[in-house]
């Protein structure tokens, strides 16, 4: 992935482990306390501006325990009357919180409970959201998450996170420090362009950051109080939403050219002089035109991540891997074909073809040729080279033109398919049977989100292929009989890669992201699918195991970047899968004096 991207920055350009001076100082957050040149054995004082005590407790997310307040704390903090006799525990909040949330009908509705939850009690919306992962995922992220960024404007009660608007241009560095935490480590920032498979929903595009800033919590351990979620509102191109009452973003067409791209560069100059070097920035949901040129303008002077690229790369490759314990052989023994040649797909395909390289030994030129890609247009083809984009050009290979999937099933005759196209039902029953008719196993991912632009549903990719899928998609689906075997259908979730992948930065202090530590991140994954996942037919292990798999994936992040020179704290942990778990954050209540 990084040629791809030296190849948009142009031949003289640094790559990610060319360290420039000047690139790499830029302000960053006081220790004024003394607290980061802390060995961990030395006390520190947890300094705060007040002590928050009485009703403002009872209102501090943060801080705040409900009816869990025990008789000392009640007294100690001003609490009596403001409360009801009753105490319970946590467990207890838990069950009847998750009893409540399984009334509502709708997932919508879900959501929002859960939102509320979660700025009233922070500790216990992320104890529910920990115990009953499997279940609630799907709610604070995809799919429900679309549904609630296409409503954000009428659900609205509260912000959460920082909206940056054009209006903010010049003064993007004064709107950093209204945020009121100072030691930021993981910003996860959108512009709304492109989100999920539903398109420029504008300022509305905030649930994406918040809940991806959840799950770094709840997954990966991120404390909350080190997570910035941001929308950058450079306006929308979405006439529904302009017309909209209850639209909360600016009025206006997109800002592009000049003025987005110096609006973006005053951005990211105030993240690192406010936060500094190792504050890790998760672009998310770019578009096309934006998404590669960001990756590639900042991927050199700050420690940048595009979740779509290279998250989704990550967690793709990583089911190949296991699929081969499955089915034997290698990487390199597959032909692959992708519908959509955005940003997922061309990163998707860099990363295989960059461990295909890994592994064998040959040029990463070669081993693109195993990959091929189809856009709106057809395959892509060496006779289209000069009026593709940049990021779809090295997928331009030797072969006559072809007009739609189906013939280019027929033509390349794929052993994967890959979909990232956006677009629901374009996995047709020919498709999927003609893939079926020469690979005794294919492997077919549906990634695309949410659930109702899945290029095909579990039951169909089962049914069509009788049985003889190895299957995956984006969003969740339901178990499938077929022929009295049941088949689960693995999620490729991106849930799975980014939560760790994030803390094995911060811990080791990393300052750049590199490639090897992405292809760490997928080899960690793929080692925790068990014997058990296989026979099952999956490629990915279950979510209930989440914080393990992340703890796994941020040690594995993180030794490649002590080996690659590109960590900073010091000296190495010995067990980095011990140092990761002890960094998690807990969601446990503590005991106020």
């Amino acid at each position: 992935m990084e040629s791809t991207l030296k190849g948009i920055r142009g031949s003289d350009a640094p790559c990610v482990l060319d360290m420039d001076d000047a690139a790499t100082v830029a302000g960053g957050v006081e220790d004024t306390y003394g607290e980061d040149r802390a060995t961990e054995e030395q006390l520190v004082t947890p300094w705060t501006v007040s002590v928050a005590s009485g009703y403002n407790l009872l209102r501090d997310p943060r801080y705040n325990k409900g009816l869990a307040f025990t008789e000392r704390e009640r007294e100690t903090h001003y609490l009596r009357g403001l409360l009801p006799p009753a105490i319970v525990s946590q467990e207890l909040q838990e069950r009847k919180i998750m009893n409540n949330i399984r009334q509502y009908q709708l997932p919508l509705q879900r959501y929002m409970a859960l939102m509320d939850l979660q700025e009233g009690n922070e500790r216990l919306f992320y104890k529910l959201l920990i115990d009953n992962v499997e279940e609630l995922l799907p709610i604070v992220y995809t799919p429900t998450v679309g549904e609630a960024c296409q409503k954000y404007g009428s659900i609205f009660s509260r912000p959460q996170g920082l909206y940056i608007s054009l209006k903010e241009k010049g003064k993007i560095l004064e709107v950093l420090k209204n945020w009121p935490e100072r030691s930021i480590q993981v910003i996860v920032v959108t512009d709304g362009e492109r989100i999920l498979g539903l398109g420029d929903l504008g300022c509305q595009g905030m649930g994406i950051p918040v809940g991806k800033l959840s799950l770094y919590t709840a997954l990966g351990g991120v404390r909350p109080s080190a997570c910035l979620p941001i929308t950058l509102d450079v306006g929308t191109n979405n006439e529904e939403l302009l017309n909209d009452e209850f639209y909360i973003g600016l009025r206006q067409r997109r800002a592009t050219g000049q003025e987005y791209t110096d609006f973006l560069q005053e951005f990211m100059s105030a993240v690192k002089q406010n936060y500094g070097e190792k504050v890790l920035i998760q672009f998310e949901d770019f578009a096309n035109h934006n998404a590669f040129d960001l990756l590639a303008r900042y991927g050199t002077t700050h420690l940048v991540f595009n979740d779509d690229i290279q998250g989704t790369a990550s967690v793709v490759l990583a089911g190949l891997i296991a699929a081969q314990t499955l089915l034997g052989g290698s990487l390199a023994d597959h032909t692959y074909l992708f519908l959509g040649a955005g940003e997922a797909g061309t990163g998707i395909a860099e990363l295989i073809a960059l461990e295909i390289s890994r592994q064998t030994k040959a040029p990463i030129e070669e081993c693109r040729k195993k990959i091929w890609l189809v856009d709106s247009k057809g395959l892509i083809v060496s006779t289209r080279k000069e009026s593709l984009q940049h990021f779809k050009k090295p997928w331009a290979h030797e072969h006559k033109p072809v007009n739609n999937l189906l013939d280019a099933v027929n033509a390349i005759k794929p052993t994967v398919l890959i979909g990232t196209s956006g677009k629901g039902q374009t996995f047709t029953k020919d498709v999927i049977e003609a893939i079926s008719s020469f690979n005794e196993r294919p492997i077919i991912l549906a990634l695309s989100n949410p659930t109702s632009q899945s290029e095909c549903t579990a039951e169909q990719a089962y049914t069509w292929s009788k049985g003889q899928a190895v299957f995956a998609t984006g969003s969740p689906f339901d178990p499938v009989e077929y022929n009295g075997k049941i088949h689960v259908p693995g999620q490729a979730n991106n849930a799975y890669i980014f939560p760790g992948f994030g803390l094995g930065v911060v811990m080791s202090g990393a300052i750049r992201v590199h490639d090897d530590m992405l292809l760490a991140a997928s080899e960690a994954l793929a080692q925790q699918v068990t014997e058990e996942n296989f026979e099952k037919g999956l490629i990915y292990p279950p979510f209930s195991n989440i914080r393990k798999i992340s703890a796994h994936i941020a040690a594995n992040v993180a030794a490649k970047a002590y080996e690659l020179g590109l960590a900073s704290r010091r000296p190495r942990p010995k067990d980095l899968v011990k140092f990761a778990e002890s960094c998690m954050y807990s969601p446990i209540y503590r005991n106020y004096r």
